[in-house]
């Protein structure tokens, strides 16, 4: 199990974590880490995402359907504990645009989690104002580089959705 806090994660996972909060980190990880996610998702059914193995982060490998394709669409994210099932930011490592899973969840909330090989259904919905705090509070505890990721885009706010069990 992931470490729940920065403090409680070992001396490895905390340099990860450092290095995807600096500009390099970022130049490296945005177009990398998504493949690696991907290659060991499927190797272990859901159970490892890259950021999970090198950094220790709580994974969630979220499917949803493309807004515009209609076609799955499966990525792996920092998942955030919420009393009803999981909550995601939609960082995507500081860009100026939200993500596209961002567009795929407003588009349909119906989606499927896996964490820790464990799959369910979910519905997603946007976290109100005291929600999204609440959460950003705790995923910054987690990964201190969300702080740099909502620097890093500017004007966007980087919103925050609950991912409810059915």
């Amino acid at each position: 199990m992931p470490a729940s806090s920065f403090d409680d994660a070992n001396a490895v996972h905390r340099a990860m974590r450092r290095l995807a909060a600096t500009k390099t980190g970022r130049v490296f990880f945005r177009p990398t880490a998504h493949h690696l996610d991907q290659v060991l998702s499927k190797l272990t059914r859901g159970k490892y995402s890259f950021a999970g193995i090198a950094a220790g982060l709580p994974s969630v490998i979220l499917t949803t359907i493309g807004a515009k394709s209609g076609q799955a669409r499966t990525v792996a994210l920092l998942g955030i504990p919420h009393p009803d099932g999981v909550a995601v930011a939609a960082a995507n490592y500081g860009d100026a645009k939200h993500p596209a899973w961002y567009h795929n969840l407003k588009a349909n909330p119906a989606a499927t989690v896996v964490i820790e090989g464990e799959t369910w259904e979910c519905t997603a919905r946007l976290a109100d104002p005291v929600e999204r705090e609440e959460i950003w509070v705790r995923g910054v505890t987690i990964y201190p580089g969300l702080v740099k990721e909502q620097e890093w885009a500017g004007d966007r706010r980087i919103e925050v959705f609950i991912l409810g069990r059915n």
